[in-house]
This record gives C-alpha cells, sequence and structure tokens, in this order.
C-alpha cells in the first residue's frame, strides 16, 4: 500500500516510520521520530524483529526501493504502508 506525505503527516503517531536509506543518509536528516534500519538488513531477514501487530511507513530516498521493500514485508505478514516520493518527496513538502 502507498501513502502520500500529506496523508502521512496526518497519521505520524498511527505507526513506526522506518528510514531504509544508509546510516549516513539517515544521520544527516530524517523524517521526524524514524527509526533506521537500512534496507539490507530488512530484507536479509531483520524483518523477524518486527511486530506483525504494528503498521510501518517506510521509505527510502525517492520512493524507487521501499515499495519493493513494502510489498515484500507485506507478503509475510506485515503492515506496510511505501511513503510515496520518499524523503525528497518530505523535503518538498516542507518547503
Amino acid at each position: 500500500m502507498n501513502i502520500s506525505v500529506s496523508d502521512l503527516k496526518e497519521r505520524l503517531l498511527d505507526g513506526v516510520i522506518i528510514d531504509i536509506r544508509s546510516v549516513e543518509k539517515y544521520n544527516n536528516h530524517h523524517l521526524p521520530n524514524a527509526i533506521n534500519i537500512p534496507y539490507a538488513k530488512l530484507a536479509v531477514g531483520y524483518h523477524d524483529l518486527l511486530d506483525k501487530n504494528k503498521t510501518y511507513f517506510i521509505y527510502c530516498e525517492k520512493g524507487l526501493t521501499s515499495p519493493k521493500l513494502c510489498n515484500y514485508l507485506n507478503h509475510r505478514g506485515y503492515r506496510t504502508y511505501n511513503i510515496i516520493g520518499g524523503y525528497e518527496e518530505w523535503v518538498v513538502s516542507e518547503n
């Protein structure tokens, strides 16, 4: 499933925001309250540590990688939303 940045802003407290970018990019800037779990970790089994009863809003830099990961996690029983446009769309919405 997808969610726009404007809709996400209304639902920030409804789930966990996961930044799948590199640690360096996360440390430089990230969405409010986001946690960082790089894509490679989630794709190789780290997702087993996530709670299937929670909702996850997932983003990458431009919204190109996160949809694939959301699809992967959704097929494994997780409730995820891809943030359309990723971090770059968030930045645009703030200006």
